[in-house]
């Protein structure tokens, strides 16, 4: 099982990077908050590692975090959550907010991500309650990846890295319509993803 990698940033979009590790290319999928702090292509980077064997392939999942990935993993536990599932709370979720909010039984910012309905965020809180503690005890560490450099048709980017997450598009033009308001068209693509991610989790 793959836990750690360390390489060159070869390839990167807001759900994905193709990390060069001695050679070889690993494909990860990234949540959002992930894609946020990436350096750009050609840099040196760490991240966290989950990997997934599905139908006799193994799918990998990265994070600039070791708490992130404590929270992906601890996702996979509730039924009928897969990983596809997990990225996309974990893209809108901080693993704190989803602490706090398994802590307090507040289904509301389940209920906001897309493909998480009221059933299973109350299925997903009555799960994972008794795993609290554990999870507040693992959410500790990790250093994130260093922040990245501006990139071009950033909303553009940031509209595609929403809508694929499962974000209607009006509901992600919208939110995308009111960070440029607040950060201007010039920002980075980096900037748009974190100033997005804010939105989503209040």
């Amino acid at each position: 099982m793959i836990a750690w990698l360390e390489g060159t940033l070869r390839e990167r979009s807001p759900t994905r990077v193709v990390l060069d590790v001695n050679g070889v290319g690993y494909d990860l999928h990234i949540p959002l908050s992930t894609f946020a702090a990436l350096p750009d292509a050609g840099k040196t980077i760490a991240l966290y590692v989950h990997t997934h064997a599905r139908e006799g392939a193994l799918l990998l999942f990265g994070f600039a975090t070791a708490a992130e990935r404590t929270a992906f993993e601890l996702l996979l536990r509730a039924s009928r959550v897969g990983p596809k599932l997990a990225q996309t709370v974990l893209s809108g979720i901080s693993p704190e907010r989803l602490l706090e909010a398994i802590r307090n039984a507040d289904a509301a910012p389940l209920r906001a991500v897309p493909g998480v309905g009221a059933k299973m965020a109350d299925r997903i809180l009555m799960e994972l309650r008794d795993r609290v503690e554990e999870f507040s005890a693992a959410i500790g560490g990790g250093t994130p990846v260093v922040a990245a450099q501006p990139a071009s048709d950033a909303r553009q980017q940031a509209l595609s890295a929403l809508i694929n997450l499962g974000y209607s598009t009006p509901h992600a033009e919208r939110i995308l319509v009111d960070v440029e308001h607040e950060i201007g068209i010039e920002a980075s693509i980096e900037a748009y993803i974190r100033a997005a991610l804010q939105r989503l989790a209040r």
